[in-house]
């Protein structure tokens, strides 16, 4: 998720905006020579201002759709999930400046979180809070505990859709230095992977989902490129370690453990980095010249 459509959006609606107010008060194009006889740019800020500016208020204050790049979600979220995200559970925002107009809520554990990363804000993410601010989050030889109160976690005999797991990686992605894959490599790795692959249900306050391990994948699989990157980095694959979130920000970890750049890798998420809370797949479109489907469609827990 990696473009901002509000870059766009919101200088459209502005110049068609302002364009509308002029002819409105000023010049009276379409009161005195009728509509159709008007100039082209007030013609068009007539025909798109309306429809700009109901689309930016949805997008910006009410509901966003994204689109799932990456399999660091799985199995909540697979490569070509549309979600809806709820613009305003983590408070209200100015588009571009994303000031907080309107306080109307904070992430709560378990919560699938959409911010804008750390390290590139331009650039969206979509992953688990795991620790809230003043949070001590432990990990401890496989079990997760938040404040030394571990997370229920238990086994779960899960067999995932074979079409969605031979797309956990994608012809042309990069797993290392000048490393890319193509696409025998692709779908061989993502079997591959799948194979060792474990599942477990963790639940999160009123939160129930699944999590994935790969505790038997060899030195290929589990996101070598992300440990070339950052080698000091706590991955799930640790025996120990122990994190305390700072106020203001937040901790967040993807649902594929071991697969995912996360909070592990790059630290916390402001809470001015905050996006919204996804809350529904409402399309799946596998990558490539195909047809959507809607199977998949259903709420995010």
């Amino acid at each position: 998720m990696d473009f901002d459509f509000n870059l766009v959006l919101v200088p459209l609606t502005l110049v068609f905006g302002a364009l509308w107010l002029l002819d409105k008060f000023v010049f009276k194009q379409r009161q005195t020579q009728g509509r159709g006889k008007e100039s082209w740019p007030v013609r068009w800020a007539y025909d798109f201002f309306p429809v700009l500016a109901v689309v930016l208020i949805v997008r910006s204050f009410l509901l966003e759709p994204f689109n799932i790049p990456s399999s660091s979600m799985v199995p909540t979220l697979y490569t070509g999930d549309f979600i809806a995200v709820n613009k305003y559970a983590y408070g209200v925002r100015l588009p571009l400046t994303y000031n907080k107009v309107i306080d109307t809520g904070s992430p709560e554990h378990g919560d699938v979180m959409v911010f804008r990363f750390p390290e590139n804000p331009k650039i969206y993410y979509i992953k688990r809070v795991i620790g809230l601010p003043g949070d001590s989050v432990s990990y401890n030889n496989g079990q997760l505990s938040i404040n030394d109160v571990p997370i229920a976690t238990k086994p779960e005999d899960f067999t995932a859709d074979a079409e969605l797991t031979a797309r956990l990686y994608l012809e042309g992605q990069q797993v290392g230095p000048n490393t890319y894959l193509n696409k025998e490599q692709a779908l061989a790795r993502s079997q591959e992977e799948e194979f060792y692959a474990q599942y477990f249900q963790e639940t999160q306050g009123e939160h129930e989902h699944l999590v994935r391990y790969l505790p038997g994948a060899n030195s290929s699989q589990a996101g070598p490129f992300l440990q070339q990157q950052a080698p000091e980095v706590i991955t799930s694959k640790g025996t120990q370690w122990r994190i305390t979130v700072p106020e203001g920000k937040y901790f967040v970890m993807g649902d594929n453990r071991d697969s995912s750049a996360d909070g592990r890798f790059w630290g916390f998420v402001p809470d001015e980095n905050l996006a919204g809370k996804a809350v529904y797949i409402w399309m799946h479109k596998p990558p490539g010249i195909t047809l959507p489907t809607f199977a998949r469609n259903g709420s995010i827990d």
